[in-house]
């Protein structure tokens, strides 16, 4: 199973990024997906998930500004960011199970 995010860059405080998931080796239909990240000399924190069922769960610090998604013909999970802020500064992870990606660089200017 690999999993390999996309879709990091800047963007100004308030503004939006959407960020993909691609997954290899299993289906994302069947498993759950979560979302993580980590700041910068901070500890990996979980962010959502998405399961099987297609139920999306979040943390309370991102709660009603992120939204996690899929699209299972294309085998992808989406993690869509909003008014985002920079304190939102850090690398986003998927996750399954305990296969990660490779991470992608999200960067919030104030």
């Amino acid at each position: 199973v690999q999993l390999m995010e996309s879709g990091g860059g800047e963007v100004q405080a308030g503004g939006s990024l959407r960020l993909s998931c691609e997954v290899s080796g299993i289906s994302v239909g069947s498993h759950d997906i979560n979302w993580h990240r980590q700041a910068p000399g901070e500890q990996r924190e979980w962010l959502g998930v998405i399961n099987r069922s297609g139920a999306t769960h979040y943390a309370d610090a991102v709660q009603g500004r992120f939204t996690i998604s899929r699209d299972n013909a294309e085998n992808t999970v989406s993690l869509q960011m909003n008014s985002l802020k920079p304190e939102d500064t850090a690398v986003y992870y998927c996750r399954w199970l305990t296969t990660w990606g490779q991470g992608t660089r999200v960067t919030v200017s104030s």
